[in-house]
């Protein structure tokens, strides 16, 4: 008897002991810090100029070489930056043509170096990044002689994209034509095939006017045989993250290029094309956000892969940008919040 009673004991705090050693283990395994993953260092080329940080000056100096000034928003370990440096300027024509007609002068977003900007104000980089709401790296600036700024690209464009923008800034095309103007009459948009359909999309009439009980909304603005349309559809838009984000949305896909006609989340009638146009959409795909009111408060306007788009979604449906306005901040809160819980995030990954 005494024997049975002493075996039962033994097995049973036996069994506590791999119950409890389990239980730490796997404690000690969901306390893991998730990875973080997919950030590119960039070596920024010694062509770039070597600028005092007066943009004025910079901008003179440009012009008397029939030259011009492009600022190039980066920071540390974007691989979008990245992307512009050892793609899109390794492709030879776009090396020669940035070579021969700019100079490129590199700011770091975060840093503290001193800048005096177009008009004579004192900014540190930092905080002229604020100020011109930089919220996309990289982002370019190019100005004109008369130290006006010509274009502004916010975040990566592909190489063809990249290609036109370039064209336009060089033959001085601002003087002459809207940047969307332009893009219809050198690369017009394709009049045969569909739009990506997803079952999440609105089906017209596109009555977008918001009141107190709307949800935010998601205006796509895409065009036909559009090969970053279809990146996005068939990668980021797939995520079962993506999606579930944009269950809590309101959201219309509308081609850039026609004139579907629709009511604004402020309630004017207009047309798909005229409202891409007065908006500055200059990139298919782009995404334009707006708040229950009909505010716009955030939009895509270049190439982003998944956890960038994941997060202007959460950005938005959070209303983050009413306590951090700074998206780039809430980007980085929003990675530190997923590792600590163990989810590992990859910011170049779809």
């Amino acid at each position: 008897m005494l024997n049975q009673s002493f075996f039962r004991f033994y097995t049973g705090l036996l069994v506590l002991i791999v119950l409890s050693v389990g239980s730490f283990s796997l404690a000690q395994e969901n306390s893991e810090e998730g990875q973080f993953l997919g950030a590119k260092e960039t070596v920024m080329p010694d062509w770039f100029k070597e600028s005092f940080l007066e943009f004025e000056e910079d901008i003179a100096e440009a012009a008397a070489e029939d030259r011009r000034l492009m600022l190039f928003f980066h920071q540390e370990g974007c691989p979008y930056c990245n992307a512009l440096v050892e793609h899109n300027f390794a492709q030879k024509d776009i090396y020669d043509t940035v070579r021969e007609k700019l100079d490129v002068v590199a700011i770091n977003m975060w840093g503290d170096l001193d800048v005096v900007h177009v008009g004579g104000k004192s900014f540190t980089e930092k905080t002229l990044a604020e100020a011109l709401r930089v919220n996309y790296t990289p982002t370019l600036l190019f100005f004109d002689e008369q130290g006006k700024v010509a274009l502004r690209l916010d975040g990566y464009y592909p190489p063809d994209q990249f290609r036109l923008a370039l064209d336009y800034v060089n033959q001085r095309k601002e003087k002459e034509i809207e940047y969307n103007d332009y893009l219809a009459a050198v690369s017009p948009p394709a009049q045969e095939g569909e739009l990506n359909a997803q079952s999440f999309f609105m089906q017209p009439p596109y009555e977008l006017a918001r009141g107190k009980d709307a949800r935010p909304l998601a205006v796509f603005f895409e065009q036909k045989q559009c090969e970053q349309c279809d990146v996005m559809h068939q990668n980021t838009l797939s995520s079962t993250g993506t999606r579930e984000l944009i269950e809590q949305l309101d959201t219309v896909q509308l081609d850039m290029w026609v004139d579907t006609p629709l009511v604004t989340p402020k309630g004017v009638e207009t047309t798909a094309r005229e409202w891409a146009n007065s908006l500055g959409v200059k990139f298919a795909p782009s995404i334009v956000l707006f708040d229950r009111t009909g505010k716009e408060v955030m939009r895509t306007d270049g190439f982003l892969k998944t956890f960038h788009l994941q997060t202007v979604f959460d950005y938005v449906l959070t209303a983050g940008y009413e306590k951090e306005p700074n998206f780039q901040r809430y980007l980085s809160a929003r990675s530190e919040a997923l590792r600590e819980k163990g989810i590992d995030v990859d910011i170049w990954d779809y």
